[in-house]
C-alpha cells in the first residue's frame, strides 16, 4: 500500500488543482444550474464548495505560520453553508474566476511550505498542516467527480484511492471486518469486528463505494461466508463537524 509523505503531496496536490480547473472548462453556462452527483446540489454549489475548501485550507496555513489556530470557515458550518447557497447561483465567468484564484492561493501556499512547516498545528481536526493537504487532496479529487463532466472515480489514481480507503476506514460498522479485494492487487482489510465481509472489484469502485459515491465500473460484489450478500450500510461520513459532505 503507497503511504503519501510530506514530500510526495505537493505533486498530487497540483494534479488534482489541474483536474478540477479543467473541468471548468467543459462546462457552459446553463450547466452550472444543473444536478450534480451530490443530492440537493448543482454544479454551481459543488464550485461553490470548492473556492470555499480552499480558501478555508489557505487560510489555515496563513494562521499555522503565526503560530496560531483558527476555525476551518469564517462562520462555522452556518457560515460554510450560507456562502455557498450564496454563491452556488453565480455565473460561470464568476465560479472560474472564484474557483481559480482559491485553488490557486491553496497550492501556492501548500508549495510554500518548508521540511518543518508540515507538521505545525491547525484547528481542522485538530491535526497538522499535512492533514490539512490530505484533506485538500480530497475535497479537490472527489468533488471534480461530482461536477459529472467526464471525470468520475473510475480516473481516481491507485495512491489516493489507497489513501482514501484508509481514511475511510472509520466508516466500517462497529461489528463489522472488511476484506477488501481489489482486482489485480493484495488484499486488505478495514474494521475489527467480527463478522467479515469480502469486498471485491476495481480499487477505484472500492474507494467510490466508501466514499457514499456510485462506483462508476459495476464491479463491486460484497460475499460472507462464501454467499453473496447486498453491500452493507456504512456509517456516517468521518465529518471534522457535522454536515460535512
Amino acid at each position: 500500500m503507497t503511504q503519501i509523505t510530506p514530500e510526495a503531496l505537493p505533486a498530487e496536490l497540483h494534479k488534482a488543482a489541474d483536474t478540477a480547473i479543467r473541468l471548468l472548462s467543459k462546462m457552459d453556462e446553463s450547466s452550472v444550474t444543473e444536478p450534480s452527483e451530490l443530492p440537493g446540489w448543482t454544479r454551481g454549489h459543488v464550485l461553490a464548495h470548492l473556492a470555499g475548501i480552499s480558501q478555508a485550507m489557505t487560510r489555515q496555513l496563513e494562521y499555522a505560520r503565526r503560530g496560531e489556530t483558527v476555525e476551518l470557515y469564517d462562520g462555522g458550518m452556518d457560515g460554510r453553508t450560507k456562502a455557498i447557497n450564496l454563491a452556488a447561483g453565480h455565473s460561470l465567468a464568476q465560479h472560474t474566476e472564484s474557483v481559480t484564484a482559491a485553488i490557486g492561493a491553496a497550492i501556492d501556499a501548500f508549495d510554500a511550505l518548508g521540511p518543518d512547516d508540515w507538521q505545525a498545528r491547525i484547528a481542522y481536526r485538530d491535526g497538522t498542516v499535512f492533514d490539512g493537504g490530505l484533506a485538500l487532496w480530497r475535497e479537490l479529487t472527489i468533488h471534480a467527480s461530482d461536477l459529472s463532466v467526464g471525470f468520475g472515480p473510475e480516473t481516481w489514481s491507485r495512491p489516493f484511492c489507497e489513501h482514501l480507503i484508509g481514511f475511510l476506514a472509520a466508516r466500517v460498522p462497529e461489528s463489522y471486518k472488511f476484506v477488501l479485494q481489489p482486482t489485480g492487487l493484495p488484499p486488505r482489510s478495514i474494521g475489527t469486528g467480527g463478522t467479515s465481509i469480502a469486498i471485491t472489484g476495481m480499487l477505484t469502485d472500492i474507494a467510490a463505494w466508501l466514499a457514499g459515491r456510485e462506483p462508476s465500473l459495476g464491479s463491486l460484489r460484497a460475499t460472507a461466508a462464501a454467499d453473496g450478500v447486498d453491500l452493507p450500510e456504512l456509517l456516517p461520513w468521518p465529518a471534522a463537524q457535522p454536515g460535512a459532505r
